[in-house]
């Protein structure tokens, strides 16, 4: 059942990795509708669909350490020789995935990401969230924001924040 799902983020990412894994080993048995070869969609017949001005695909997991020198030496090799490196790291927050687009600082289209080309329209749902700008800050001194700015981020639900959401829901009787 969507929205109900019977193993936990963790233990489905591990088996999209194993997936993965036989899929590169063995790609004779790979299928066109496997798992590996399509983005999520969370597009909702409930809003207005629109285009993302660039695809928005899936990032890969690393679940060890070799995981993750692998992605770093793929990646040295896009870039000149002896380029050095500074890492961040943030922790792993799962929430919904999000495009703002801000045209003249003005916060015009909120989209989800959908099937990765388009989106469902969810700007006045998300203009209601008071931590995200409706209008990008002008410092007089750096000039006018840009013409266009797209961006991406998460939008995330605390989870004692979402069971009271829910508490409330099923007394007014809503689903």
């Amino acid at each position: 059942m969507l929205g109900d799902p019977i193993i936990t983020d963790a233990e489905y990412d591990k088996l999209f990795h194993e997936l993965r894994q036989l899929e590169d080993e063995y790609p004779e048995y790979t299928t066109d509708d496997s798992p590996t070869h399509r983005v999520g969609s969370d597009l909702s017949k409930d809003f207005e669909k629109v285009p993302h001005p660039a695809p928005i695909l899936s990032l890969a997991n690393a679940f060890d350490a070799d995981d993750l020198r692998a992605w770093e030496e793929r990646n040295l090799k896009l870039l000149p020789f002896g380029t050095q490196l500074d890492y961040v790291l943030e922790p792993k927050l799962d929430g919904l995935t999000i495009v703002i687009t801000y045209e003249n600082g003005i916060l015009t289209r909120a989209a989800t990401r959908g099937n990765g080309e388009l989106g469902d329209d969810v700007t006045a749902n998300v203009k209601t969230i008071s931590t995200v700008p409706l209008r990008i800050p002008i410092d007089p001194n750096k000039g006018d924001p840009p013409s266009r700015l797209v961006v991406r981020g998460e939008i995330l639900f605390h989870k004692q924040d979402f069971l009271d959401l829910n508490k409330e829901q099923i007394e007014q009787g809503l689903p």
